[in-house]
C-alpha cells in the first residue's frame, strides 16, 4: 500500500517517555483490586486479567526490541516475563515494570535506527507505539470497571496521527486491512477541541489497490463539511473521541460525531480497519 512519509514527530520525545510511565501506572491503579475475571467489553473474550498480562507483556517485549535495536522483523516475542501466579498480582506486575521501562526509554536515542512494523524505522516508532497501546488499554480497563476516561487532547491528537499513519502497515497483525480499497474517494477526521488540536485533519484516500494518507491541509477552524475538504464522508469531534472512534472504542453514530457525507464509505472504513 502506497503512503505519504510523514514520519516527524509532534511530540517531544521525552513527552513519550513520561506518559508512557504515567499511562502505565493508571492502569495498574485501575486493575488493582478489581476482579482478575472482569470482562472487559471493548477487548471481547477478554478479562482484566488477559488485559494486565498483555499490557504488561507488551511492555517488557517493547523494552527488549529497544535494548536490542533489533534490525530485522524477530523470530520469536518470548522474553522474560517473571508473571506471577495470581492473577491477583498482574497490576503490582505491570506497575513493577515501570522503572525498567523508563530506563530503557532514557537510554535510547529515539533517532537509532532499527525495525518497526510501522512506516518510521527508528527507536522513537517504539516509544510512540508503546504510549497509544498502553493509553487506549488504560481506557479499556476503566470501562470495564466502571470508571469515566480522560484523555489529553494533545496526546490523544498525536494518537490519531499515529494510527493512520501506521495502519497501512497493521495487515501483518490486522490482514482485513491489506484489503481496503475505494475507488479513489476521501474520508476525512477532523478535531474539534475548544483548544490545542482545533483544525487538525486527516485525508485517507481508498483508491483501487489500496489507500493511503494524504498530506495534512491547512485546515482551518469552522463550520465543516465533506465537500469542504474534497471528502466523500467526513467525521468531526473531540480528538479523544477520535482516537477512540479509530481503536474501534466508539461508532461514528454516537452523538459525540458530527457527521457527514457517505455513510457506506465510513462502513467500508471501519469493516477493514479493526486494530
Amino acid at each position: 500500500m502506497e503512503t505519504t512519509n510523514r514520519t516527524g514527530h509532534p511530540l517531544p520525545y521525552d513527552t513519550y517517555r513520561q506518559a508512557i510511565e504515567r499511562e502505565t501506572l493508571r492502569f495498574a491503579e485501575v486493575v488493582q483490586g478489581a476482579d482478575p475475571a472482569t470482562p472487559v467489553p471493548s477487548c471481547p473474550d477478554w478479562t482484566l486479567a488477559d488485559l494486565a498480562r498483555h499490557v504488561g507483556s507488551l511492555q517488557r517485549w517493547f523494552g527488549t526490541l529497544l535494548t536490542q535495536l533489533v534490525q530485522e522483523p524477530p523470530r520469536s516475542r518470548d522474553v522474560e516475563l517473571g508473571l506471577p501466579e495470581r492473577a491477583e498480582e498482574y497490576a503490582d506486575w505491570v506497575a513493577a515494570g515501570v522503572p525498567t521501562v523508563a530506563a530503557v526509554l532514557r537510554s535510547t536515542d529515539p533517532r537509532a535506527a532499527m525495525w518497526a512494523w510501522g512506516e518510521d524505522q527508528h527507536a522513537r516508532f517504539w516509544a510512540r507505539r508503546m504510549l497509544f497501546e498502553t493509553l487506549v488499554h488504560r481506557v479499556d480497563a476503566e470501562r470495564a470497571v466502571g470508571h469515566e476516561s480522560a484523555i489529553d487532547p494533545a496526546l490523544a491528537a498525536d494518537g490519531v496521527d499515529e494510527f493512520l499513519v501506521n495502519l497501512p502497515y497493521a495487515g501483518l497483525f490486522a490482514p482485513a486491512v491489506t484489503k481496503l480499497r475505494g475507488d479513489g474517494e476521501v474520508i476525512a477526521f477532523r478535531c474539534a477541541d475548544a483548544a490545542g488540536a482545533t483544525g487538525e485533519e486527516w485525508r485517507v484516500r481508498l483508491d483501487p489497490d489500496g489507500f493511503r494518507l494524504l498530506p495534512r491541509p491547512g485546515a482551518e477552524a469552522g463550520t465543516y463539511d465533506a465537500a469542504s475538504s474534497g471528502a466523500r464522508a467526513a467525521v468531526r469531534g473531540q480528538a479523544a473521541d477520535l482516537l477512540l472512534l479509530l481503536y474501534g472504542r466508539r461508532s461514528y453514530q454516537d452523538p459525540a460525531f458530527d457527521v457527514a457525507g457517505e455513510a457506506t464509505a465510513l462502513d467500508r472504513w471501519f469493516a477493514h480497519t479493526a486494530f
